[in-house]
């Protein structure tokens, strides 16, 4: 029979493709970073999404990544550069992630149709049992077609049930890999591209956690319970530090996340800056294997 998307993993997607329209509008100059992290992310709780499946990433210039506004957080959007927004949401586990590149001024639509038009060429080559270096082959390929570089250090991933990276890697450059996509299996796609090396390096700071579910470190008593409740709101899925912050009462929470992180019963994901401080965009799609090639869960109604 003819294997089909699950109907959560489509509802996912609307869900998530739905919040990005919906907040790419409120992205420019003097804006709160945080206003549009808290927008997105009551956007997607009150659509019919089971949860965020990651913080809302909001990613500014030469920040490739895994920024997310901090309890409290007072950083504005720039007058010029690039604004990487990346979201995602689940329903019963079903996992969707997409993201777009704001040009705030119009100065770097180069490096906007570079990323946008990588995803659409890997998506163009989607099949069963495409090698994932020949996706990587097609968004390194449109990439530099616009005379930029493909960040090789940051790759798409596959996707299952409360697994945001699950096992399979989708790189951004052309690779000898034996590893397939396979009929059924999903996959979120993100090319990134950069006028730096195309290399990333970590931040001092990491605003998103994972808790290792498996760790019995004992720890003191506010600890313990900041860890708790870490554990039964979010389960294996990353979140954000300032979540906490309307949970926990009058608990200092980064000391607790500080102590989390020592023992390791939590994971920071630091915030990634591409390695010659170029500056950065993406975008991102989640794909469902089709027989006849890649189904997109995350499309938005107002895509060109």
């Amino acid at each position: 029979m003819e294997p089909k998307p699950h109907p959560d993993f489509m509802k996912a997607g609307k869900i998530a493709a739905n919040a990005l329209s919906f907040v790419a509008p409120m992205v420019r100059p003097g804006e709160k970073v945080l206003k549009i992290c808290q927008l997105a992310e009551k956007k997607i709780r009150e659509s019919g999404a089971t949860g965020i499946a990651f913080p809302c990433n909001v990613s500014i210039n030469d920040e490739a990544a895994h920024y997310t506004s901090p309890h409290g957080d007072t950083k504005k959007f720039p007058e010029k550069g690039l604004v990487k927004i990346d979201l995602g949401a689940h329903v019963n586990g079903y996992i969707s992630d997409t993201a777009i590149t704001i040009d705030l001024d119009g100065s770097y639509e180069k490096f906007v149709q570079a990323a946008r038009e990588a995803l659409e060429s890997a998506i163009e080559v989607v099949t069963p049992d495409v090698s994932l270096g020949d996706v990587g082959k097609a968004i390194e390929r449109t990439i530099k077609r616009h005379g930029l570089r493909p960040i090789h250090q940051l790759s798409g991933h596959q996707l299952k049930p409360w697994n945001l990276h699950a096992g399979k890697n989708v790189p951004n450059v052309g690779m000898k890999l034996t590893a397939k996509m396979r009929l059924g299996e999903t996959f979120a796609i993100e090319p990134f591209a950069t006028n730096g090396n195309g290399t990333i390096k970590s931040g001092p700071r990491a605003y998103i956690f994972s808790n290792d579910m498996r760790n019995k470190k004992k720890l003191d008593a506010t600890t313990m319970r900041v860890r708790n409740i870490a554990r039964q709101r979010f389960g294996s899925l990353p979140w954000a530090g300032r979540w906490l912050h309307s949970k926990s009462g009058k608990i200092d929470v980064e000391a607790a996340l500080n102590n989390l992180q020592r023992v390791g019963a939590i994971h920071g994901y630091a915030v990634l800056y591409e390695g010659k401080n170029g500056m950065v965009s993406q975008f991102e799609h989640s794909i469902f294997v089709g027989s006849t090639g890649a189904i997109v869960s995350t499309r938005r109604d107002d895509e060109v």
